[in-house]
């Protein structure tokens, strides 16, 4: 039998496509309105989901069990004694680095863990 394992399937759709080359297109725009010369854009479509970005959104965050896996404590909705804390449970991502928010999110998590565990319904 085993542990049960999760498989994901990952590919970037016509959407993402679009996306890349108006991401690409936009910051050359930026950089030639910032007096920069001889710019190259380019789009390497060889590189898969996962190489150079923090994907998000695949356990979503929410009230409703229906329409999200974890509760505002980054808690399984079914499983009470998972927590996820990594970008999953985000439904979009800005420019930056999130590493700060996921410890944000541990510590939440962590904490709320902790004070479920002492009074008995953990």
């Amino acid at each position: 039998m085993g542990l049960p394992l999760i498989v994901f399937d990952a590919a970037y759709g016509e959407n993402e496509r679009k996306m890349r080359i108006d991401m690409m297109n936009d910051a050359a725009e930026m950089l030639e309105a910032a007096g920069l010369k001889n710019i190259t854009a380019y789009n390497d479509e060889s590189k898969h989901p996962g190489i150079g970005i923090h994907e998000m959104g695949t356990a979503r965050m929410g009230r409703d069990p229906k329409t999200s896996v974890l509760n505002a404590h980054n808690q399984m909705h079914t499983v009470k004694n998972v927590f996820n804390t990594d970008g999953a449970c985000m439904t979009s991502a800005s420019c930056v680095n999130p590493s700060l928010t996921y410890m944000a999110l541990t510590a939440r998590a962590a904490d709320f863990a902790v004070k479920e565990m002492k009074k008995g319904t953990l």
